[in-house]
């Protein structure tokens, strides 16, 4: 199974034209969003379309999904990758940096998360990472310092810069829109910034001089 496909209709804004651009960046970074919630009801749609506004309204950024909830991850970890799991790691290989939106569940993030992490490794290595996260008072804060200890293992970068959401369920109206989008519209502008920048640096370091482990 596929989860990369950007016409999801639960998760993918329409593009807005006045974000497009006639010349586009001649050399995209790939970047891959990870939706990290699979829970039935799940708040994430809401926040995952707030946030491709963002990013696909950039002529730098080749934006895909990745989708937990599209995916039937075992947690016991085997030699043999899961079946379907095939296109997704090529997207997670070919991505030269991510972006996890998750909520926080008990202090820390989804075991589903956790899952496609581990299932993976040299997907990750010398690639930059940022975070979108929501929840209650935390807004999610709690998921993500627990994230970036996993991604320090696996040879990521973590951007410093995050976006979260704190009483998210309050924040948004019934289309799904901000009520006060101001400082969250720049905390996402300044992490996509941060996290290009990195992007960047890290695909020129890798080419010229593979990552070893």
């Amino acid at each position: 199974m596929d989860t990369t496909k950007r016409e999801n209709p639960q998760l993918a804004p329409a593009r807005s034209q006045s974000g497009s651009n006639p010349h586009p960046h001649p050399h995209p970074l790939s970047l891959a969003v990870i939706v990290a919630s699979n829970r039935p009801g799940r708040f994430a749609p809401v926040i995952v379309r707030w946030f491709l506004r963002h990013a696909q309204n950039r002529d730098d950024l080749d934006v895909s999904v990745v989708d937990l909830a599209e995916l039937d991850l075992p947690s016991a970890l085997g030699v043999a990758a899961p079946e379907g799991l095939a296109g997704v790691s090529a997207t997670l290989a070919q991505a030269d940096a991510f972006v996890v939106v998750t909520p926080e569940y008990n202090h820390s993030y989804p075991a589903a998360l956790k899952s496609l992490i581990d299932w993976h490794y040299a997907q990750w290595h010398a690639k930059p990472v940022a975070f979108v996260s929501y929840g209650g008072v935390s807004g999610g804060l709690r998921a993500v310092e627990h994230l970036r200890q996993v991604f320090a293992e696996l040879h990521a970068t973590t951007v410093r810069d995050t976006v979260s959401f704190h009483n998210a369920h309050g924040d948004f109206d019934g289309e799904g829109r901000h009520k006060d989008p101001t400082a969250c519209d720049a905390a996402a502008k300044a992490l996509l910034d941060r996290l290009a920048w990195w992007a960047h640096a890290l695909r020129n370091a890798r080419s010229e001089r593979p990552y070893a482990v």
